[in-house]
């Protein structure tokens, strides 16, 4: 019997407007007041000088491993910059420029990488979900999300970031699924960078792109220049105004590249060449949408001394926090707390001199020891 087509040939698409060269499509640039530009330049600009100050910090022992950003800038704000407060924002662990951008203080960020647990904790009244650290486990609860918000009819859209290493796992699969099943207004921001900490996408995939994958679950892939900001912008905007008028989820494939290291616990000279990020750095989307600012005039005089100012004073607020309650480890896993764990605690808050003191806890006395620093009542 002969075979019939049940589907036509597939397509993906590839959406550049302003190329490394600086030459811009006109007519596909899209229309952002200069007041726009300014701002997105700014969070650009913010986001890439936190995070060297960042790695510095860490390099100095203030603040423990993180993930930096650089390079993938314009991946996260032209993206972001399409959402409502209203919306809501699922990151994985690198989305510092567009955390900021949604109202996380720089401080608090920073408490989240020395290890206090409110670092890592939304405001009661913010649309985002916290800090995901396990690859694409934060996909399924972004399609929980929006198909809660579908339920409501709330006017909603989610917006899901991760790298292309998640798109590996089980759950981005799953998650693309129960998207297209339920028509869910989700849109899924694959920021590729190439890597997926030592492993090439190559490696990772034989598919051509990451955009095609979206279209075995029923739903539109688009690929864009990542490095881009314009194009990430139009990209964005097109698939959450979809989201929003109920036509369903969208997966954007952001193609940039990871200028940095994968964490600052990362030596990425052991797997990648110097010639390699050379190439990429002559895309950089920090410089590239610089050069088009100047063009129109619109670059603000003294911007980095101000970015750099309020980076500093942020760091000040950051460490004047006190230091972190290691005994919290115990509080959010059992409602009640079993037998040998408390008798973890217990020993911890008799033995770590560091450890303030609970409320109505009390510790084993041991005769000529010194008192505990903020223990009430007891003596090490």
């Amino acid at each position: 019997m002969p075979r019939i087509a049940v589907e036509p040939r597939f397509q993906v698409e590839y959406l550049s407007i302003l190329d490394s060269d600086g030459n811009l499509d006109t007519a596909l640039e899209p229309k952002l007041a200069d007041n726009e530009l300014k701002s997105l330049y700014r969070a650009m600009l913010l986001g890439r000088r936190l995070d060297e100050r960042m790695v510095r910090l860490q390099r100095q022992g203030r603040i423990g491993t993180f993930a930096p950003t650089k390079g993938q800038e314009a991946a996260q704000m032209g993206s972001i910059f399409t959402l409502r407060p209203t919306d809501w924002m699922v990151p994985s662990f690198r989305e510092t420029a567009a955390m900021i951008w949604r109202g996380w203080p720089i401080e608090k960020l920073l408490r989240f990488f020395a290890g206090h647990l409110e670092g890592g904790q939304p405001e009661p009244d913010q649309h985002d979900l916290p800090i995901t650290i396990p690859v694409a486990t934060q996909l399924p609860h972004a399609v929980g999300l929006a198909y809660a918000a579908q339920y409501r009819g709330d006017d909603v859209v989610v917006m899901a970031y991760f790298g292309d290493g998640a798109t590996s796992e089980g759950d981005f699969h799953e998650a693309l699924n129960f998207a297209g099943v339920w028509h869910v207004p989700v849109v899924f921001v694959c920021q590729n960078n190439q890597w997926a900490i030592s492993v090439p996408l190559k490696k990772q995939t034989h598919s051509r792109t990451i955009a095609q994958k979206a279209l075995a679950y029923g739903l539109p892939g688009l690929q864009v220049d990542g490095n881009d900001m314009l194009a990430v912008y139009a990209a964005a905007r097109e698939a959450v105004d979809r989201a929003r008028a109920g036509d369903g989820p969208t997966l954007i494939e952001c193609v940039t590249y990871r200028l940095g290291v994968h964490t600052t616990a990362d030596d990425p000279t052991k797997y990648r060449s110097d010639a390699e990020v050379a190439m990429w750095e002559q895309k950089d989307p920090l410089t590239r949408f610089k050069a088009y600012l100047e063009k129109r005039n619109l670059l603000a005089e003294g911007l980095e001394q101000h970015v750099d100012e309020e980076i500093a004073e942020a760091i000040r607020r950051f460490e004047a926090t006190p230091p972190p309650d290691p005994l919290t480890m115990f509080d959010h896993v059992y409602a009640e707390l079993p037998s040998d764990l408390a008798a973890q605690r217990d020993a911890m808050a008799a033995s770590d001199p560091v450890v303030p003191a609970r409320e109505g806890a009390t510790a084993p006395t041991q005769p000529g020891a010194t008192p505990m620093r903020g223990q009430r009542l007891t003596r090490r």
